[in-house]
């Protein structure tokens, strides 16, 4: 490692908490295989257990087939993703793709599943307006993406959704909020040892990839065209940029 790589990783610290239980948080089957799934096998190699949570199933996502048959083919290579990472729990909340309403319904879904699963660790997509190369943040991640931060300080509020203590599900305090993409990461997390893992769970998302345009890039080169760059920035393979909040 040079002195220069040394030196920015001390300026940026590793993410590395103690963690049991974490759970995934997005809008759509595969936004959690840009980035986020290589710190999910990371953890879970480890001993953690992951869920993810996911408030659409992502049937407006393949202009060539229907909703209704989509829908469940998205499910189930969210699934298969999932399970390449150590991950056997996935759940589809059902809002409407491409038309996820941030508001009390959204933030309530998000608290029930982070009162279920209480994890430590919660992490999700950005909800800025534009991604760090200027291209516009789709609808429904930006919904997401803020119902979920303000669910993490709903979620340890017995007062804030009475319903959910009456259905058993007591208020659970998030420690971390750890969000992905970010052009103003706190910390890091070094993924060089699951990048392979995070490539085959992208390439699960077959008939959704099929769709995609031919010059669009093949899950490796788009993995390895951010993660690498991060990775030089800290002295490491491959690593992936988070925006973290700890919440004490």
């Amino acid at each position: 490692m040079t002195t220069a790589d040394a030196a920015a990783q001390e300026r940026l610290p590793e993410l590395t908490p103690e963690v049991d239980r974490f759970l995934c948080v997005v809008a759509h089957p595969d936004d959690i295989e840009y980035g986020l799934s290589a710190v999910v096998a990371k953890w879970t190699d480890a001993g953690a257990t992951g869920s993810y949570f996911l408030l659409t199933s992502g049937e407006a996502g393949i202009d060539a087939i229907p909703p209704a048959e989509a829908g469940p083919v998205r499910e189930q290579e969210e699934r298969a993703s999932a399970a390449v990472v150590g991950v056997g729990e996935v759940a589809f909340a059902g809002h409407p793709d491409g038309n996820v309403v941030y508001g009390l319904d959204l933030r309530r879904d998000i608290v029930r599943a982070i009162r279920r699963h209480r994890p430590q660790v919660v992490m999700t997509l950005t909800h800025a307006e534009r991604f760090g190369n200027g291209f516009p943040n789709q609808a429904d991640h930006r919904a997401v993406g803020l119902a979920t931060l303000d669910a993490v300080a709903d979620a340890g509020n017995r007062w804030i959704f009475p319903e959910l203590v009456d259905e058993g599900l007591e208020p659970w305090h998030v420690r971390y909020l750890a969000v992905s993409p970010t052009s103003a990461p706190t910390h890091f997390v070094d993924v060089s040892s699951t990048f392979e893992r995070a490539v085959a769970s992208l390439e699960e998302h077959r008939e959704y990839l099929s769709a995609l345009p031919e010059d669009y890039p093949a899950p490796r080169d788009l993995l390895g065209g951010f993660l690498r760059p991060a990775g030089e920035q800290v002295g490491v393979e491959y690593a992936l940029m988070l925006d973290v909040i700890d919440r004490g």
